[in-house]
């Protein structure tokens, strides 16, 4: 079986993931940084957005250290903006 999380991307990381939920292979548990590096390599689109993006994991915004293990639940968040 597949080890994997639950990814949900929001706005302009939907648009470059082409869907608003995937589930996302893992083959180890990594931190909330190195899940983004793994996710920005997939879809290259991301990389200039890197910086901005917030990670949450299960619910709750993660610090770049935080772990993510299989079957967590993870969201990308880039920066919004509005008027």
């Amino acid at each position: 079986m597949e080890h994997t999380v639950k990814m949900l991307a929001f706005a302009g990381a939907r648009d470059v993931l082409g869907a608003g939920e995937i589930a996302f292979p893992l083959a180890a548990p990594c931190t909330a940084a190195e899940l983004l590096a793994a996710v920005c390599a997939r879809w290259p689109a991301l990389e200039p957005y890197r910086r901005s993006i917030r990670v949450a994991v299960n619910g709750t915004y993660a610090a770049w250290e935080d772990p993510v293990a299989w079957g967590d639940e993870v969201a990308l968040i880039p920066p919004v903006a509005g008027g």
